[in-house]
């Protein structure tokens, strides 16, 4: 077939340029593989004017992005405007509606909307795809829905934010704070201006309720991922974890309960020399445990030009090509609803960090309460000696969330507790 398969690019930033170049660089290497012409024919921006990366001035313009859904002339949209409702999700719809496929990096879009949006698309015999918005260049949502099929997944989990991976590996490796190596992160492009989405785990949420998804059958749900950020993690505390053995990683974890689907996005403590623990700079991982496979893991970037482009491209192909695969793996009015694991119910051992009084009788107090909750000492040290508060350390053995819950709460009641209790899970990876 030599009739061209055209593309309406909505979204001009780095990852729609990064789309831009490599069209325009591999036009017939990408002829080859999908059996006819893969080009652009329109694309949509904020500011028509300003000076690209890449010459697009061969494309038709549309200044409403929503536009580009509509166009005889385009047969699949490739949108990388981003957020969860707005513009983004009506040129999704629109598209849909007008019978075209959609390629999108857009994981908040899909984790708010991605149950309506799939059913249309399959009502509408369209593909909508999303590759490139879950860990970047790794092509886990493809491994999950194809590759990894014929297994039944027992756990899926995995640092799914580069900015959170370089901060706790600076920390790590310069021994600086949380505070200056934000910064740096800052100014080197890793991070926002507004960090928030990256540091609070918002962004990290967003993958794993896809992965999920995909992963377990079940409809996406992206309100019962329990979401806590790196903010409160301490050069205290990545020294202590490299003393013992561990590295403080941003882990996306989720997991099929007979109780419910666990879903959570944590700092946690993992064996340093594993692939999570050992990880470098941004670099995303995946790892998928499945029944007849094992453990597989996937490690790459999980952003920037080449590597989103690289996924978006990858989705254009196996459209191209005929793959109509749905996008959570199978057709989503077969997706089970699914009950969440109450957030007590998770269980593990965990590291907490107390600040105490450097007094006779506070470390009896300190056992006394955790004994109360249910809590069994694996080890304790003590940092320092002297001054008035120390910092004690204590692994504890398997444990449930909510003892561990209501132990912090009456520690830091206790006149002994000179600061908030911290703890983190320790995850077997």
């Amino acid at each position: 077939m030599t009739t061209p398969f055209r593309l309406g690019i909505a979204g001009l930033g780095t990852v729609g340029i990064g789309t831009v170049k490599m069209v325009q660089t591999h036009a017939d290497m990408l002829a080859a593989k999908a059996g006819r012409p893969v080009e652009i024919t329109a694309v949509s921006a904020r500011n028509r004017g300003i000076q690209r990366a890449a010459d697009v001035s061969d494309y038709a313009w549309e200044d409403d992005a929503v536009a580009l859904g509509a166009r005889d002339d385009v047969d699949c949209v490739v949108e990388v405007i981003g957020g969860s409702d707005g513009p983004a999700k009506a040129l999704v719809e629109k598209a849909i509606g007008h019978g075209k496929h959609v390629v999108t990096a857009n994981k908040a879009l899909i984790a708010h909307h991605g149950q309506a949006l799939s059913e249309a698309a399959e009502a509408a015999g369209t593909v909508l795809r999303v590759e490139a918005g879950v860990a970047g260049g790794i092509p886990i949502v493809k491994a999950l829905g194809e590759g990894l099929a014929g297994n039944r997944i027992s756990r899926v989990f995995g640092v799914l934010n580069g900015t959170c991976n370089y901060i706790l590996n600076e920390m790590e490796t310069r021994a600086a704070d949380y505070g200056p190596v934000l910064e740096d992160a800052q100014r080197l492009g890793y991070a926002e201006a507004d960090p928030t989405f990256d540091v609070g785990g918002i962004d990290a949420a967003h993958k794993l309720a896809v992965l999920a998804s995909i992963a377990f059958g079940t409809r996406i749900d992206f309100e019962g991922v329990v979401c806590e950020g790196i903010e409160r993690v301490t050069l205290d505390d990545i020294r202590t974890a490299r003393d013992m053995g561990f590295s403080i990683r941003l882990l996306g974890l989720a997991k099929l309960h007979a109780e419910g689907l666990e879903q959570r996005v944590r700092p946690c403590m993992v064996r340093e020399d594993t692939v999570i623990g050992a990880l470098p700079g941004v670099t995303n991982a995946v790892v998928v445990e499945g029944d007849f496979v094992g453990q597989v893991s996937l490690t790459g970037p999980g952003a920037g030009e080449g590597a989103t482009a690289s996924a978006i491209m990858g989705d254009v192909l196996d459209i191209v090509r005929g793959v109509r695969t749905p996008l959570f793996g199978r057709p989503a009015s077969m997706l089970a609803e699914m009950s969440r694991l109450a957030h007590g119910d998770e269980h593990s051992p965990y590291y907490l960090r107390f600040t105490l009084a450097d007094r006779p009788g506070a470390m009896a107090e300190l056992a006394s309460a955790l004994g109360d909750a249910g809590i069994s000492i694996h080890r304790m040290r003590q940092y320092g000696q002297g001054g008035d508060a120390v910092p004690v350390v204590i692994v504890t053995h398997d444990a449930r969330r909510d003892g561990i819950d209501r132990a912090l709460a009456s520690i830091a009641q206790l006149d002994a507790c000179k600061a908030d209790p911290v703890a983190i899970r320790i995850e077997e990876v």
